[in-house]
């Protein structure tokens, strides 16, 4: 039986998106949780994609 594996490579810089619920903004950052954790992420680091 043979298989294909499909090779996906990431690279430095990439664009991500990730769907999650503001807890907190403080200052400068905006507390996200995403599944079972909280990130802290910098208001600058912050784009929207409307």
């Amino acid at each position: 039986m043979e298989k294909n594996h499909e090779t996906k490579k990431l690279s430095v810089d990439s664009t991500i998106s990730l769907k999650g619920i503001v807890k907190a903004i403080f200052d400068n950052t905006v507390h996200i949780q995403i599944g079972g954790k909280i990130v802290a992420l910098p208001i600058s680091k912050i784009t929207t994609i409307k």
